[in-house]
């Protein structure tokens, strides 16, 4: 079968089996993969390109719960898991509860002094942190190619607000004081995350939209996880890092440890952790910033996000002002490409007046340069917009792996 993949069959009218016959085929990456695993939490390893590499353990094992109908059931017992410390349920299928009992396992090189130095640094910046995973991440996604079409054309697509809550779930598990802890969640989420991952590249192969749309066979690499593990705490620190938020060594080492514990829950390799934040810089520099790209799904997730805020303060989180926010995070050919217009108050407002102001936040300048009623409006829309992505969290929200993809008949909700 020189020169056909899995993809071309479905594209004739065949249909795609499982995940082994899939993991043959690998896609190419326009440039070659330098990033040196000496660089990474395990200091060494095997260097092979992440874009060849997925998760098989769990890709094996949730392809077989979907295969014998197992998922409904497992998904109904996982709903009482929720703590990390918490036993696993009675009655899961032995394989799954073998692989669950390995997955939830803290590393070796796990920290538990930066982990309770996270915590400090987590309730300090607490309100930038919010403002940052929904807006500078969660905007972010929508310019990842491969991860907004996952999105869109996967069950998650359907329910948005759903799936968002599900995301800031993980943003919010993480920022807890018990996050690892036995009595935490954060272990929880990421297990059940890697669980969802894993069905998700048995499911969407499966899907004529996604598969006449990407452009790799399997979705979810370990090179994509990586991806999106980039917008999040690298993106995150980059941002405080401009907005020059003073920030102690100690504490941004620690911030980092905490999302390395979560990469390595997720099922990332150690060998493709950053071990430090130089490290995360110069692997985001391959794998993220040069795929940073609109596509049309991203457009329609990205203009469905904007939309968000009108529920909680049509004037302080209007879509004028949430897209302005997101063109100065994320720049204007971003922005350009997703079709946000340019708000002649807000864009040269925050242009000029952001980084006084966050200096006058955090103490640095005794004397305030803005008018006040300016003042008051960017520190109201911090707590605001980080109310966007937190809002579904006063509900319990159950993490479960999906079953089908997009039914693409339906409209969006």
């Amino acid at each position: 079968m020189d020169g056909f993949s899995r993809r071309d069959a479905l594209k004739a009218g065949g249909v795609l089996g499982a995940f082994g016959a899939l993991a043959a085929v690998a896609p190419v990456r326009a440039e070659p993969w330098t990033w040196s695993p000496r660089d990474s939490v395990a200091g060494s390893g095997s260097g092979v390109d992440p874009m060849e590499v997925w998760d098989p353990e769990a890709d094996e094992l949730v392809a077989a719960l979907l295969d014998r109908g197992e998922v409904p059931r497992v998904n109904e017992l996982l709903r009482t898991w929720t703590r990390n410390g918490q036993p696993l349920p009675a009655g899961l299928p032995p394989d799954l509860r073998d692989f669950m009992e390995y997955a939830r396992r803290l590393p070796p090189w796990a920290d538990q002094g930066k982990l309770a130095t996270a915590v400090e640094f987590n309730k300090k910046r607490g309100l930038y942190l919010g403002v940052l995973y929904g807006l500078a991440s969660g905007m972010m996604s929508t310019v990842i190619p491969k991860e907004a079409r996952a999105v869109y054309y996967s069950k998650g697509g359907h329910d948005l607000k759903d799936r968002i809550s599900k995301t800031a779930k993980l943003g919010y598990d993480i920022g807890t004081a018990n996050a690892y802890a036995p009595d935490g969640e954060m272990v929880v989420t990421c297990v059940k995350t890697r669980l969802v991952h894993a069905a998700v590249r048995h499911l969407l192969p499966q899907s004529p939209h996604w598969v006449h749309s990407a452009d790799e066979d399997i979705p979810i690499s370990q090179n994509d996880m990586m991806v999106t593990w980039h917008s999040l705490p690298t993106t995150i620190m980059k941002h405080l890092t401009a907005w020059k938020v003073p920030i102690p060594v100690a504490e941004s080492e620690a911030f980092l440890h905490s999302w390395q514990l979560c990469a390595h829950l997720l099922g990332i390799r150690d060998e493709y952790i950053p071990a430090s934040w130089d490290a995360a810089n110069a692997q985001a520099a391959q794998v993220l910033d040069p795929l940073l790209a609109p596509t049309p799904e991203g457009a329609k997730l990205a203009d469905r996000l904007l939309r968000l805020g009108a529920n909680l303060d049509l004037a302080i989180l209007s879509k004028p002002v949430l897209g302005a926010f997101t063109r100065f995070l994320l720049g204007d050919k971003i922005a350009d490409g997703l079709a946000i217009p340019r708000e002649p108050v807000w864009d040269p407002l925050l242009r000029v007046s952001w980084g006084p102001f966050i200096a006058v936040r955090e103490g640095l300048l005794p004397v305030v340069p803005l008018a006040p009623d300016a003042y008051w409006l960017f520190d109201e829309f911090l707590r605001r917009a980080a109310l966007i992505y937190l809002a579904e969290l006063r509900m319990p929200i159950s993490i479960e792996i999906p079953q089908m993809n997009r039914d693409m008949s339906q409209p969006p909700r």
